[in-house]
């Protein structure tokens, strides 16, 4: 069930216009509303909310990157199958 869950995901972040949505959208965030929204003197543990902003959006943006390259080398290595046959 799960391998079919991550196939299906993975099938679907193959599509370049994910590429194009998901930097579109990561301009986007690091833009003036969201900056501001964020720009407050209020903290969670000490962390400014910017700053956590920042680095909860960076490593979100790496996650999708990492799935995004998983995708492509599936990809890849079904292409590669179906030259084979």
């Amino acid at each position: 069930m799960w391998h079919v869950i991550t196939t299906f995901i993975l099938e679907r972040l193959r599509i370049r216009e994910s590429w194009i949505i998901f930097f579109t959208l990561g301009i986007i965030m690091m833009n003036y509303p969201f900056i501001d929204v964020f720009n407050k003197e209020e903290s969670l543990n000490g962390m400014p909310y910017l700053y956590l902003y920042f680095n909860v959006g960076w490593l979100v943006s790496i996650g999708i990157i990492y799935l995004f390259k998983r995708a492509s080398a599936v990809a890849d290595r079904q292409k590669g199958e179906g030259r084979r046959r």
